[in-house]
């Protein structure tokens, strides 16, 4: 006799058998998400094109030869040091990347830009065998890549510096330079191609590092759109634009080094505002980067800008420091209170709806059942999350009773109602001292 078996949903079965269910426990991350994500687009005539690229820290410090085109210690790599002072991961996008790739007879540059015009091919007979050759990729002055013993241009191996044409001749040669490699100029296209790709990714802060008042519009209104029609919380930081938005931090000074465009800190204050933990201020955060910030502002002119909402620096002593953490909203109402001109209370309200949504999208969309067992469980796992912000003290007088979780107004719908209250970091003591 065939005996029933398989997994059941209801104890309906009419076949004897074994009808079992393995399944995993229910596990919300109900872990706080880190910090210190960032996106930019950059220039500099190497790397990847038309898509984003993630880089580390240590990404930086060991290849960046071969994704930037530059040593790390290069001038031309200060702004990205600057950005990773702070910053963990970096989302890049090359905005410069719509020319053409330079090319000799043997192979053509990995990428497009001007950078591929300093590869050289350098072809030797092997020592071993008069017939073979052995081929070197030099970029500038270093030999990148050596392949020994190649008998035809078809065995040779792509690298990180060129694509080789599998159909050369090859030929001892001292040394065959690429020729033709150009850049693309930087413009609103190519700056709008970068925001689309960005838009499935999830990070903390972006920064806009051009001086068009148009470019810095389009960063700002993109950040509005993606905050408040499709809930993804980030930060976008620009130079000397007035957003009056608490997703945008105006950087108020620049830099008195010789060829500044004038949106070099925007390098740094992405960093910053990236990686500043949950429960901390950038408030007086001492500037460690390697530019000569301007700060010659008078008390009033601090005073002013803070009213403004500018992210300003100033001078103590010998440092330069952050003035405070604020973010450029002025206009606020019943619901946006003076409290959101802090970029700690973004970085909570933030933390809060991009945490939630993980939570919800992994673990109940689609799987949970909206019945009373199920919405307890969400507000659970929403109450333990609240509880980790409370025990590392970005929030206070918490309790499960601030949050309800309800059926909404059709079968698929939950509404949530959470009220929480944001710790900020102390920036003003007012003391008396009463003498007798």
């Amino acid at each position: 006799m065939a005996l029933g078996g398989g997994t059941f949903i209801a104890q309906n079965k009419v076949l004897p058998g074994t009808y079992i269910n393995v399944v995993s426990a229910v596990s919300a991350s109900r872990e706080l998400s880190d910090r210190g994500i960032a996106a930019i687009g950059v220039t500099g005539g190497w790397g990847k094109t038309g898509e984003i690229f993630e880089v580390t820290s240590e990404d930086l410090q060991k290849n960046s030869l071969s994704v930037f085109g530059y040593s790390y210690d290069s001038e031309e790599l200060k702004n990205l040091r600057e950005l990773f002072a702070h910053a963990r991961i970096v989302y890049c996008y090359r905005l410069d990347g719509g020319g053409v790739k330079a090319q000799n007879t043997y192979a053509v540059a990995k990428y497009p830009g001007t950078k591929g015009n300093s590869i050289k091919t350098v072809i030797t007979v092997n020592a071993d065998d008069d017939g073979k050759y052995d081929v070197a990729t030099v970029y500038g002055t270093r030999t990148v890549d050596t392949q020994k013993g190649v008998a035809s241009a078809a065995e040779l191996v792509s690298n990180d510096w060129a694509d080789f044409k599998a159909g050369a001749s090859l030929s001892a040669t001292a040394g065959e330079s690429m020729t033709g490699g150009t850049d693309s100029d930087v413009t609103g296209e190519a700056h709008q191609a970068f925001l689309d790709a960005l838009e499935s990714y999830s990070f903390n802060a972006l920064g806009c590092v051009s001086a068009e008042s148009t470019i810095k519009a389009l960063y700002a209104n993109y950040c509005k759109r993606l905050r408040d029609e499709m809930g993804k919380k980030f930060q976008v930081v620009v130079q000397g634009y007035a957003a009056d938005y608490e997703g945008v931090v105006n950087v108020k000074n620049t830099v008195t080094d010789s060829g500044a465009t004038g949106a070099e800190l925007v390098y740094w204050v992405t960093g910053v505002i990236a990686g500043t933990n949950v429960n901390a201020s950038a408030s007086n955060a001492l500037y460690d980067g390697e530019y000569s910030v301007n700060t010659q502002f008078t008390q009033s002119q601090l005073e002013t800008a803070i009213k403004n909402g500018e992210f300003a620096f100033h001078k103590v002593g010998a440092d330069v420091r952050v003035l405070t953490d604020i973010n450029s909203l002025v206009t606020t109402s019943d619901t946006k209170g003076d409290i959101f001109k802090k970029n700690q209370t973004i970085r909570v309200v933030d933390q809060i709806a991009n945490d939630i949504a993980v939570i919800f999208n992994d673990n109940y969309l689609g799987t949970v059942p909206n019945d009373s067992a199920g919405r307890a469980a969400l507000k659970n796992d929403i109450v333990d999350h609240h509880n980790s912000l409370q025990r590392i003290r970005a929030i206070e007088g918490f309790d499960d009773g601030n949050i309800t979780v309800e059926r909404g107004s059709d079968a698929t719908s939950v509404v949530v109602t959470d009220e929480v209250t944001v710790i900020n970091s102390m920036e003003k003591l007012y003391m008396t001292v009463t003498v007798s």
